[in-house]
């Protein structure tokens, strides 16, 4: 609640800035899998042109991750301020409402969009057994510059051994990492 208080104005300068960028509207719900496979909508601002969704399947043949995930560097469906919400996940910061839901957490598994998480077979992804996060080790150890065998790892890890000093410790790695915004796209 105390950490809601001091974004507030952070996220009212944000949502007028995407408002200021682009025509539509300033958030963007997506829905995704959480604990125990129920699905939610996940609040971001909006950093894509209106129709990114319906444009995805032009651009999918320049995937640049490996897995279910769809990820390029540049991305043409991002707009100016986009860019720069994602590097420094500022787009990231309306999930705090998700976390006073109770549909997220503010460390652990991210939670993936439904369409890739369908790709894999869900009752064996161990990462639903638990609360997504806002941020977990993926976040602070590369981002989107890691593989997707990889993130699975080190979220299978991370639910294995949780402890409340283990998401104190990422949540501290995770100020510098934004802030250096590496292997953010």
């Amino acid at each position: 609640g105390i950490l809601s208080i001091f974004f507030l104005p952070v996220i009212l300068m944000v949502a007028i800035i995407v408002k200021l960028d682009s025509s539509g509207p300033v958030f963007y719900f997506s829905r995704r899998y959480g604990r125990g496979g129920r699905i939610f909508n996940m609040y971001k601002f909006r950093s894509m042109v209106l129709d990114a969704d319906q444009t995805l399947d032009t651009i999918k043949a320049n995937n640049e991750v490996d897995g279910p995930i769809f990820k390029i560097k540049k991305d043409p469906r991002i707009t100016k301020v986009g860019r720069i919400l994602r590097k420094y996940s500022l787009d990231e910061l309306p999930q705090i409402f998700n976390v006073f839901k109770g549909d997220m957490s503010l460390v652990g598994p991210r939670p993936l969009p439904i369409a890739q998480v369908e790709r894999e077979d869900i009752r064996q992804l161990k990462r639903l057994e638990v609360r997504p996060g806002i941020t977990g080790l993926w976040q602070i150890r590369g981002r989107s510059d890691i593989s997707f065998k990889r993130l699975v790892k080190w979220d299978v890890w991370y639910i294995n051994n949780w402890s409340f000093w283990l998401d104190f410790n990422i949540l501290l790695q995770t100020i510098p990492v934004v802030i250096k915004g590496k292997g953010a796209y």
